[in-house]
């Protein structure tokens, strides 16, 4: 009899490295990890939470972006990861971040390539690299390593490591990153 695997935790599990998508002060004392559905409505609400957090607190927190997408809910959700992932690797990773949370109703794959244009990426080859699936792998890891650290919806935030569970306000975010700011 084998015993199943545990998995249910409040703390991140795979701490971050140089090579994932990150935005604010590379050394900042605060970290938040946010594992996120690109065709989510509520991580689409975070969005300007976490902007607005990222600039009241430049000096002392960065954000980290990981990929949780829901694929049995949001049909577009790895499509759209897959996209963001080969932004990154033509160094506009953040730009099409933003441009998809700001046109969540157009993630079908025209708007898709749509947005791509409009962040400057090379859309044939951005998409030649979608269809072959060359970023999938990174995508699945995130999404394991999530379930790992007891995600299980979207968005969830982790702060220094431990697993957020308030809201996504402005106010929220700010006191949970004072509570364990230098």
């Amino acid at each position: 009899m084998t015993t199943p695997l545990q998995v249910t935790t409040k703390r991140l599990r795979i701490e971050v490295t140089e090579d994932e998508h990150i935005r604010g002060a590379i050394d900042a004392p605060v970290t938040l990890v946010q594992y996120a559905d690109f065709q989510c409505r509520h991580c689409r609400e975070a969005y300007p939470s976490l902007l607005e957090v990222l600039d009241q607190r430049r000096e002392i927190v960065r954000l980290v972006f990981r990929h949780f997408p829901l694929a049995n809910v949001h049909p577009y959700a790895e499509l759209v990861a897959e996209t963001a992932e080969a932004a990154g690797d033509h160094g506009c990773f953040w730009e099409l971040h933003d441009w998809i949370f700001e046109h969540q109703d157009q993630l079908d794959p025209v708007h898709l390539a749509l947005g791509a244009e409009q962040v400057g990426l090379p859309v044939d080859q951005v998409v030649e690299e979608v269809n072959a699936h060359t970023r999938l792998d990174r995508i699945h890891h995130d999404f394991v390593n999530a379930i790992y650290s007891g995600v299980d919806a979207t968005p969830t935030i982790f702060v220094n490591g431990v697993r957020h569970d308030g809201g996504c306000t402005v106010a929220e975010l700010l006191k949970a990153i004072d509570q364990v700011a230098p």
